[in-house]
């Protein structure tokens, strides 16, 4: 449901998910450079790599945006933590959404997913509009630890994936407009959240840990632009220590 499409301006490269249920098509970068900007037709936020670095954790927190449903069309807004996805071919990821079923019609909840394989929604994990959302996924071996807590009724989630095989190659947080796919994929309509805020963003890579602005790794900031170059959401800046920044709607 929630993997990238990087694209140039100019040429955009999409390549379809598997059918079957809500998932993601993604796309690799036309060209991507340390501390540079990307550009993706769904994902915002950042992304930390370095080639020859093994991701084994990635933690951030976020406060819930308010869902704006103005009409009755459906939309969709993921915010979420991860490893792997940004130049490879799997995700392992888990945040919350905010939804638009229909006017004034918002839904909030928690999910988790290890994509390819279909994402899960978190039964019994309640999220409202100004909670405080807390997330990690933490790898030993091919054992994944998707974690998450809602900081401000003390609500907690955590589940142990197997998975072997996979990149570890990168770690993000990011806002997305997540795509539906049955027999092809469709990136959905991007709920109007206003500005999403995300602090206490770390990743650990070959034993180390530190912000996204961390040395030992580069970092990617991510604007979500539609086919034709309008922006969708666009990323701030990073804090002044690495581990804060805003993502803010732009364009459905």
């Amino acid at each position: 449901m929630r993997r990238i499409v990087l694209c140039s301006l100019t040429v955009l490269a999409v390549l379809p998910a598997g059918a079957g249920a809500a998932q993601a098509v993604t796309g690799r970068p036309m060209m991507r450079v340390g501390h540079t900007n990307s550009y993706s037709t769904n994902w915002s936020g950042y992304a930390a790599y370095k080639s020859g670095t093994t991701f084994s954790d990635v933690k951030g927190s976020w406060v819930e945006p308010t869902a704006t449903c103005s009409t009755n069309k459906a939309t969709y807004a993921s915010f979420w933590v991860g490893i792997d996805g940004y130049n490879s071919n799997s995700v392992e990821q888990l945040g919350t959404d905010a939804d638009c079923t229909g006017t004034n019609k918002p839904k909030h909840y928690a999910w988790f997913e290890m994509y390819p394989d279909a994402s899960h929604q978190i039964s019994g994990f309640a999220v409202h509009p100004g909670d405080g959302i807390s997330a990690e996924v933490s790898r030993s071996n091919s054992s994944y630890t998707l974690s998450i807590k809602n900081n401000t009724t003390g609500a907690t989630f955590s589940t142990t994936q197997s998975q072997s095989g996979l990149a570890n190659s990168s770690a993000e947080w990011v806002a997305e407009a997540p795509a539906l796919c049955r027999a092809t994929c469709q990136i959905q309509k991007l709920t109007n959240f206003g500005t999403v805020n995300f602090s206490g963003s770390y990743s650990t890579g070959n034993g180390h840990t530190g912000s996204i602005s961390d040395s030992n790794w580069s970092n990617d900031r991510i604007t979500m632009v539609t086919n034709g170059g309008t922006v969708k959401a666009s990323p701030s800046a990073l804090s002044t220590d690495g581990t804060s920044f805003s993502v803010t709607w732009k364009h459905g």
